[in-house]
């Protein structure tokens, strides 16, 4: 109650603070559900991490809102403050999507810090998210914010943030994210909103944007075909700065599905605007059906990330929606295949072992997430390319050393690692229908490209079980009974050996995640999700032997026998 009565007495939103009363009233009058939902707002307080800020939009604590972001502005300000070199007035660049409170939230941040020194821009509009991540660099920003909640529900939004200089425009990562944290903190304890200098902030000019068209568009030459595609942004902000990358790199704007075109933060056709979501995609398959379209493309609500769907005469819907892993694959290959060519002396094979039909060994790396499939590591090792496996999050793809090109298998992708340290689902989205127009004037499809992947890297099949929970505990006692009973077999398969990635691994810094190698060649990740309350298994598999159908039939029979083993482990 003391904590509810202080935080509202802060709080500068009429809608918060009308429904902070509401509970107190309730609470006051014994109300039991009052009660409980304050212990719900009040009793902790919603974290800031490596993925900044997300949570439901509501009063407290533990929720989304003008104080917690407003806290978080102030400070992001005194950390900026206090690491800026002698002399130097660090910068940040805010940018805001089409949810609930983005617009305001990024206001209010950009006045308080200003007013704390921080010289504060603006965004002109509300935009996607990867033209932030690309104004971090392009105004050489000291840091970046985006407000966000990405694909989470409507009811959600959160706080990114990018940090400049030798971070290079990437997403934080720890111990930045922990100093930053313990500035809010101390700005939580010791000061009220009302005491947070409001200064006058800058707004950016078009400027800005039309830089991140002009170099998304320039990274695809010219179309060679055509391609009759559908274009959804799940109610999100995509649409207009991908017409406009279309239109500068010359290629036909595809067919709209117009009831989900327009920025709308209740999101009123998807239950989740997520397009790996089950039945996200249905108005996209049924406009595509309309115009036999040969290609759909999906960017998620702030157009971080692309779904790309293609006819599938064996499916109800008449297309089937790519998983991550695929689109990864071949965009990872198209990246191998451009890649400049540049012998690496101390790796290429020469003489009477050297293969002539063999791809020059190639520049530059291929990195993907460690719960993304091995399919990369293939590409890579074909063309003499180095590979690198990070941490869950394009926060650490993004680090990679000489990247070409990064993904993660939840539909992300960084195909142009010089203009945004990011996952980019308009630029990615470019890049593949360059590639699908390249096909189609050879006479092919992605569906043919995808067959000729498997008979030339061999087949890769991946599925996920992913376990939404109310109590997060559920979680933890799962990866603990994972870790303390670890099991011999999966369904019929046996378990080779586990690694816990609890204490580091090999490089990579210490992550909650279980990686389950298994006899024959499979590989089980399990871990809790970063940005959502669900238990999340990875199942990868492949085949390298036979004809292209007899490896895809080995692989999808051990996934089955994966899929079926790991959910009676962890119901």
């Amino acid at each position: 109650m003391a904590a509810a009565t202080a935080w509202l007495a802060q709080d500068p939103d009429a809608e918060t603070q009308a429904e902070l009363r509401a509970l107190l009233r309730g609470a006051q009058s014994a109300d039991q559900a009052a009660i409980t939902e304050l212990h719900a707002r009040f009793d902790e307080r919603l974290a800031f991490g490596t993925a900044g800020l997300r949570g439901a939009i509501g009063a407290g604590s533990n929720r989304m809102n003008r104080v917690l972001v407003s806290q978080a502005a102030a400070g992001l300000a005194a950390f900026l403050i206090g690491t800026a070199l002698p002399g130097q007035t660090p910068s940040v660049v805010i940018g805001y999507d089409g949810r609930k409170n983005s617009q305001v939230f990024a206001t209010d941040s950009a006045a308080i810090m200003a007013g704390a020194g921080v010289r504060a821009i603006l965004l002109p509009r509300l935009l996607p998210t990867p033209v932030l991540a690309f104004a971090v660099r392009h105004l050489d920003a000291s840091a970046g914010v985006m407000v966000t909640a990405s694909h989470n529900p409507a009811a959600d939004n959160g706080y990114k943030v990018y940090l400049g200089g030798a971070n290079n425009g990437s997403q934080i990562v720890s111990p930045d994210d922990a100093f930053i944290a313990a500035e809010i903190h101390r700005v939580a304890t010791h000061a009220t909103i009302p005491d947070l200098v409001r200064g006058v902030y800058e707004t950016a000019e078009e400027t800005v944007v039309q830089a991140y068209i002009a170099e998304t568009a320039a990274s695809v030459g010219a179309p060679r075909a055509q391609v009759n595609a559908v274009y959804t942004a799940m109610h999100g902000v995509g649409w207009d700065t991908t017409r406009r990358v279309l239109e500068a790199a010359g290629y036909d704007l595809p067919t709209l599905v117009d009831a989900q075109i327009a920025p709308d933060p209740t999101f009123p056709t998807v239950a989740f605007p997520n397009p790996e979501e089950p039945g996200a995609l249905d108005l996209a398959f049924a406009t595509a059906r309309e115009v036999n379209a040969e290609l759909v493309i999906a960017n998620d609500p702030d157009a971080d990330r692309l779904a790309i769907a293609i006819p599938d005469a064996d499916s109800a819907s008449g297309y089937r929606r790519l998983t991550g892993n695929e689109v990864g694959a071949i965009l990872g290959w198209r990246a191998a295949e451009r890649a400049e060519l540049a012998p690496i002396a101390d790796e290429a094979v020469t003489g009477d072992d050297a293969d002539a039909s063999a791809p020059a060994p190639r520049s530059g790396t291929l990195a993907c997430s460690i719960v993304s499939s091995p399919a990369l590591k293939a590409v890579a090792d074909a063309y003499g390319m180095r590979f690198e496996e990070t941490l869950t999050g394009f926060k650490w793809v993004s680090r990679a050393p000489g990247l070409v090109f990064g993904y993660e298998e939840a539909l992300g992708y960084l195909v142009n690692p010089t203009t945004v340290r990011d996952k980019d689902g308009i630029s990615a989205a470019l890049a593949l229908l360059s590639l699908v127009s390249d096909l189609k004037n050879e006479g092919f499809t992605l569906a043919d490209h995808l067959h000729h992947f498997s008979g030339r890297f061999g087949h890769f099949s991946s599925s996920q079980i992913s376990v939404r929970v109310t109590d997060l505990s559920e979680i933890s006692r799962v990866m603990d009974r994972l870790r303390s009973n670890p099991p011999a077999f999966i369904g019929r398969i046996r378990v080779d050996h586990i690694d816990d990635l609890a204490g580091g691994f090999v490089g990579l810094p210490p992550s909650d995640v279980l990686r389950i190698r298994l006899v024959g060649g499979a590989r089980v990740m399990v871990r809790p999700s970063g940005t959502e309350p669900k238990l999340k298994v990875y199942l990868d598999t492949s085949s390298v032997v036979g004809t292209v159908v007899e490896r895809q039939v080995a692989a999808n029979a051990v996934l089955a026998e994966l899929e079926r083993g790991m959910r009676e482990l962890i119901a």
